[in-house]
């Protein structure tokens, strides 16, 4: 399976090929995936995000405010051009639950705890997030092992220095 995957940042220079792939997905019935990135892309490109999101299958976000399941609840009852599939919604809270929109459901996941003098760097914590979730995901596995493997994923990164993982990773 051929997820295709995109950051926000690539709503800062592409709009055109990110819409051409994006609508090759849905046209299609391939899964489309899109990773906020960052705040300033829903501040400052909020008419380019809104112009994809009728295609994105799933949305990951970093969030830290407190209607956080109204952002999930909203992000997820946008347009859908792709009527096979709902949108399903996961914004993680740093080292507060995350919180997943599918469907009619909200659901929360307790992210690992971590002691904090073995947390090195939490820079790709997001990305990690988002790459054991798909790695669940492309595999076919239920949301819940998606999130269970994100979160074993985003742990692992912050307690190396840079983006790097053990040779032998545990997760199973």
């Amino acid at each position: 399976i051929v997820v295709p995957s995109f950051q926000g940042f690539f709503l800062t220079v592409s709009l055109e090929s990110i819409l051409k792939v994006a609508k090759h997905a849905s046209e299609n019935n391939k899964l489309f995936c899109m990773n906020l990135s960052a705040p300033f892309i829903c501040q400052f490109f909020k008419d380019n995000l809104m112009q994809v999101m009728p295609y994105v299958d799933v949305l990951f976000g970093n969030e830290t405010t407190k209607d956080i399941k109204e952002i999930v609840r909203k992000a997820q009852a946008l347009p859908k051009d792709n009527k096979k599939r709902q949108r399903v919604v996961v914004i993680t809270q740093g080292k507060d639950e995350t919180v997943m929109a599918q469907s009619d459901k909200i659901e929360t996941f307790p992210v690992v705890k971590t002691d904090p003098k073995y947390i090195v760097d939490t820079n790709g914590a997001g990305d990690a997030f988002v790459g054991g979730f798909l790695s669940e995901l492309v595999q076919e596995q239920p949301l819940d092992q998606c999130v269970k493997a994100a979160h074993y994923a985003a742990n692992v990164i912050i307690q190396r220095a840079g983006c790097s993982f053990p040779e032998k990773p545990d997760f199973k």
